[in-house]
C-alpha cells in the first residue's frame, strides 16, 4: 500500500545542513529497503497559487489556499505493507528532518 508522508514545518527556511545530511542518509535508506516511491521538498507557502475553476470562470489567486502558522514543507510517497511499518519509517523521517510528519493512505 502506498502512504502519503507529509512533512510540516512552520518555520521559513530550510533545511540546515546537518538536517539535509540526516534526510539523504534516511532517503538513501528508503531506497534501498524498497519503500521509496517519489519525494520532493517544496518551495514556501507564498510562493504557491490556487485555482478555483468551480465557477463560470477560473479565479486565480496568489498565496497558500489556507493561512496558517503551518505549512507543508516536503512529503514523501512510500510503499509499506501495512500502517505500522508506515509510522515507524515515518518516525524515522521526522527525527531526521527535525520536523513533524502526517501519514495518509491513498485510497
Amino acid at each position: 500500500m502506498q502512504y502519503l508522508v507529509s512533512v510540516i514545518h512552520d518555520q521559513p527556511g530550510l533545511a540546515t545542513p546537518d538536517e539535509q545530511a540526516a534526510i539523504d542518509v534516511f532517503n538513501d535508506q528508503l531506497q534501498a529497503d524498497g519503500h521509496w516511491v517519489f519525494a520532493g521538498g517544496l518551495a514556501a507557502p507564498s510562493s504557491a497559487t490556487v485555482i478555483d475553476n468551480r465557477g463560470e470562470e477560473a479565479l486565480i489567486t496568489d498565496g497558500p489556499f489556507l493561512e496558517s502558522k503551518e505549512h507543508l514543507a516536503g512529503f514523501w510517497v512510500l510503499e509499506a505493507a501495512d500502517l505500522d511499518v508506515v509510522l515507524r519509517l515515518a518516525a524515522e523521517g521526522s527525527k531526521a528532518c527535525n520536523r513533524k510528519i502526517e501519514v495518509r493512505p491513498f485510497l
